[in-house]
């Protein structure tokens, strides 16, 4: 491996690891920024970096995360006795708690299903059930993207360094 090659995986990594961190961070991307680090470094090396195979697997990959990610806070909800209505206010609420950091992507998704329940008649037990469920369900969505992305980042290194 040369020493632009070198440089250039060095580079790219940093900029996975940001994509790692957006697993986490609401305003970055997270897996698409890991997988578009990863088109990059094969567009500006061609051969010399990952295979297209392994690039498949990544969109693939981001994919899988993203249906996850937007599916898991529903899903959780669901688990814990949300209605349609649950389901609604926890989708709402997550959409809502991006504008207000951290806090509002935990406390969102537990606003809106609570709220979005009570309007339609559960009792403040039941409601607050299905908005832990939501909650719970953004956390299992946050380890998913976090998994999902140092997998990611594992299958292109090696690829990377096989191929040198």
């Amino acid at each position: 491996m040369t020493a632009v090659e070198i440089i250039g995986l060095t580079v790219t990594l940093l900029v996975m690891l940001i994509g790692l961190a957006g697993s986490v961070v609401p305003v970055l991307p997270g897996p698409p920024l890991v997988l578009i680090a990863a088109l990059g470094h094969r567009l500006w090396f061609g051969q010399h970096s990952a295979s297209g195979l392994v690039l498949i697997l990544l969109a693939v990959l981001t994919i899988a995360t993203l249906a996850l990610d937007y599916f898991a806070s529903a899903y959780g909800a669901k688990r814990f006795g949300a209605t349609w209505r649950g389901l609604l206010g926890a989708f709402v609420g997550g959409l809502v708690g991006l504008f207000f950091s951290i806090p509002g992507i935990i406390l969102g998704p537990f606003v809106g299903a609570l709220l979005f329940e009570l309007m339609g008649g559960y009792e403040f037990g039941k409601a607050s059930r299905a908005g832990l469920g939501a909650t719970l369900g953004v956390f299992v969505g946050v380890i998913v993207k976090c998994v999902l992305s140092v997998v990611m980042i594992v299958l292109f290194t090696v690829s990377v360094v096989l191929k040198s």
